[in-house]
């Protein structure tokens, strides 16, 4: 099972339209799904012609040092991707401000992570915008 984060808490996934993996994803409009698979070393640059429709990416953090899914989030959404963004893996709560700044909507957990980390500590920085080290310099 997965638990879905967002900036209310835990939350069940109610995205039921399955994904496709991104090396099985049509380059072409025909027979393209509604949603995404992303591995963390895609080049979004490859992926800008291919949004059409998708209503759903999901990147993966395959370990929580590893950060290229922050940078695939930012990228997709200066190409004007508007659809729904989740990251998908081994992100920690200390990186929700993060993930949520670089353009996710959600990060999806599998159950152990939120057993380790309950939902308080994702809740803590949920207000992603006030977790923001610059504002804090400048103030």
């Amino acid at each position: 099972m997965s638990v879905i984060v967002t900036d209310h808490g835990f939350a069940p996934d109610d995205w039921t339209a399955g994904y496709t993996p991104l090396q099985n994803h049509p380059s072409d409009e025909a027979g393209r799904g509604l949603s995404l698979d992303v591995p963390s070393d895609a080049d979004p640059a490859e992926l800008a012609d291919r949004l059409a429709g998708v209503q759903m990416i999901r990147v993966d953090f395959p370990s929580f040092s590893d950060g290229r899914g922050f940078t695939i989030a930012q990228q997709l959404r200066r190409q004007g991707y508007g659809g729904r963004l989740r990251a998908r893996g081994h992100v920690i709560a200390d990186q929700y401000a993060m993930a949520r700044r670089a353009g996710f909507d959600e990060v999806e957990i599998d159950d152990d992570l939120a057993a380790r980390q309950p939902e308080s500590q994702w809740l803590a920085r949920a207000d992603w915008r006030a977790h923001d080290y610059q504002s804090r310099l400048r103030g």
